[in-house]
């Protein structure tokens, strides 16, 4: 087996296909908040939570009024989109709501807890939050035991910062 990869190392941003730049930037913008850094005309925007120079890029280059990839083929799963708390993920959740977004799922993974759903080019989007190290379910010997279960979404809400 090669050497691991430095442990510094992070995901740094993610680059998206989409069909319609302004549809994208309603939901990634006017839904989930995220600020526009850098536009370039209607073909491509650049988007960052913070003032970083950005954590996702949309592009219509090559996908212009293009469709989803259909269903059996490779791709992209999903970008998962990681929260710095609980009540962040409850207002991200509320915003869902605001804006009629369905979700496809909810989950407690133990070490996360995770909102699943699709942006308007069909790709799919994880907004979650790990729960500090200290909580994760480990078995016997120290390993992870993640698991999936259902995320009560109520207790989620009402942990939401007033006014958020």
């Amino acid at each position: 087996m090669s050497t691991p990869i430095d442990p510094r190392t992070v995901i740094g941003h993610v680059h998206l296909k989409v069909a319609d730049l302004d549809r994208a930037l309603a939901f990634y913008c006017g839904v989930l908040g995220f600020e526009i850094t850098q536009r370039m005309d209607t073909s491509a925007a650049f988007l960052s939570a913070g003032g970083y120079h950005h954590h996702i890029a949309l592009n219509t280059w090559e996908s212009r009024g293009g469709s989803p990839p259909p269903p059996g083929t490779t791709g992209l799963y999903h970008v998962a989109i990681r929260y710095p708390d609980r009540a962040a993920l409850a207002d991200a959740l509320r915003r869902l709501q605001n804006a009629g977004i369905p979700l496809e799922g909810a989950s407690d993974h133990g070490v996360s807890e995770a909102l699943y759903l699709r942006d308007p080019d069909q790709n799919g989007i994880e907004l979650y939050r790990d729960r500090p190290e200290a909580e994760w379910p480990r078995t016997r010997d120290g390993g992870l035991a993640m698991y999936s279960r259902p995320l009560d979404l109520a207790a989620l809400l009402a942990e939401a910062r007033p006014g958020a």
